[in-house]
């Protein structure tokens, strides 16, 4: 028999036995499932081709799955505005000029938007709705210049050279010099926080001609020279300078600030308080305000009746004389009064120690001073612990001066004042009509069956101003 015939019969055997025992696709399932080596080569550990596994496993050379969509590409960010371009290009000029050691300039980088930056804020430019620098917060960085020396605020472009400036914030840091004049042009700067830095020139000129600013904290500096004028023309709503070098009297125009909070305290002011506190605009708006710790002189101007809205009031430490005049019965709004530390005398006006808001968790604070008597309805605040008259002159209380100490004080050192007559006038007078009965009340009172203070008010905003980092408003 031929080559030929022999391969068509075994050809032919083979078909006839595939036809008479048909391979079953279960059985290759079931060896798949198992994972039964497929071949000789995936026996070995020899890797082949793809194609023959999957004719071992009855693929049959099908095509290959699809490969998975890729995934999109984050669309780009939106382009910076001018304004945003020209800012980023100031603040990192000055970024470059100092040394910042606790690094909170860190992520000002080249390629980030300046409103991704620590400490800055960003917002629509009203004239254009464009994207904006609108403010600066470099409150407690310590920034120096480099070297940590001392560095000026004219030489750092930072306040001069970003016009859409709505504030700026730079408590306790080391600045020093002047204000670059431009911000004098800025349209919209109502902010500004140098406190706690080391400025040591007079009073900014700058300041006084910016035309749109609410908010003046110069505290914790060395300021030196007088208070001008100017400051109290301005329209503020808070003024800031305590802690400083300033020196001479407050201006006769005191009064024509819109101020509600001013703080004076810790300078070295002379003279007397204006009379002007008590009209004009701070008779409408004034809410607190320390005069603390200077050097004013001569008797309380009656006048401070009229003040309206004020919360706080504050002259301790000072060089003060005269009775408490009656009009500061008319404080309705009074919580917190001291005039504690000075060489104030005579009798605690019982209409002070009748205000409601004072006898409900109010202070009065009269301590070290020369006054000799109180008035009935003050027994029951000393008593609460409202009021402190301690180390004065009054007979029959503990914790009082000697009785040698009140003789020099009455007969060598008292001086009256130059209008006595004013210290009576009650501007309110109308207020306390009808009082008799519980002045009377009160004398009944005033030893026995007294309340208790509930607990001390909670600390006065401008208080907190006697702390070199200042808390907003």
């Amino acid at each position: 028999m031929g080559t030929n015939s022999i391969s068509f019969s075994l050809t032919f055997l083979c078909s006839l036995l595939l036809i008479l025992h048909p391979p079953q696709r279960s059985v290759v399932v079931q060896v798949v499932a198992q994972e039964v080596a497929k071949s000789e080569s995936e026996a070995l550990g020899v890797p082949e081709k793809r194609e023959t596994l999957e004719i071992i496993i009855g693929g049959g050379g099908s095509p290959s799955p699809s490969p998975s969509p890729e995934t999109p590409c984050p669309p780009p960010p939106p382009a910076l505005s001018p304004r945003l371009i020209k800012a980023r290009k100031v603040l990192l000029k000055f970024k470059s000029l100092i040394d910042d050691p606790d690094c909170y300039t860190k992520n000002w980088l080249p390629n980030e938007s300046p409103c991704q930056y620590n400490g800055i804020r960003c917002a629509d430019f009203p004239k254009d709705n464009e994207r904006a620098v609108a403010g600066i917060d470099l409150n407690r960085a310590r920034i120096a210049g480099k070297n940590g020396c001392l560095f000026p605020l004219e030489s750092s472009g930072v306040l001069g050279d970003i016009e859409e400036l709505t504030f700026f914030h730079v408590n306790s840091n080391n600045f020093t010099g002047s204000l670059s004049r431009n911000v004098l042009n800025f349209q919209y700067f109502f902010e500004l926080d140098l406190s706690n830095n080391k400025i040591s020139s007079a009073f900014p000129d700058e300041v006084l001609q910016a035309t749109q600013l609410v908010f003046l904290d110069l505290r914790f500096n060395q300021l030196q020279g007088t208070i001008p004028s100017k400051l109290f023309e301005k329209d503020l709503d808070v003024i800031f300078v305590n802690n400083n070098k300033f020196t001479g009297c407050l201006p006769e125009n005191f009064g024509s600030t819109p101020a509600r909070y001013l703080t004076f305290a810790n300078n070295q002011l002379t003279g007397q308080i204006p009379k002007s506190i008590g009209y004009g605009n701070t008779s409408k708006s004034l809410t607190e305000v320390l005069f603390l710790g200077n050097k004013f002189d001569g008797c309380l101007p009656y006048e401070i009746g009229n003040l309206k809205k004020v919360v706080v009031f504050d002259v301790s430490k000072n060089l003060l004389t005269g009775p408490i005049p009656l009009s500061f019965g008319c404080l309705n709004k009074i919580q917190f009064l001291n005039l504690a530390h000075n060489k104030f005398y005579g009798c605690v006006p019982d209409n002070l120690c009748q205000i409601p808001s004072l006898r409900k968790n109010g202070n009065l604070s009269l301590s070290d001073n020369y006054f000799n008597e109180v008035g009935p309805s003050c027994w029951s605040l000393i008593k609460s612990k409202v009021l402190d008259v301690s180390r004065n002159c009054i007979p029959g209380l503990p914790n009082q001066r000697s009785h040698q100490e009140c003789y020099e004080f009455y007969h060598k050192e008292k001086k009256p004042c130059p209008n006595p007559a004013s210290l009576n006038f009650i501007p309110c007078k109308g207020y306390w009509q009808g009082q008799g009965q519980e002045q009377e009340q009160e004398q009944k009172q005033s030893t026995s069956n007294v309340p208790e203070a509930t607990g001390s008010p909670p600390e006065p905003v401008i208080y907190k101003t006697l702390k070199p980092h200042r808390l907003r408003l």
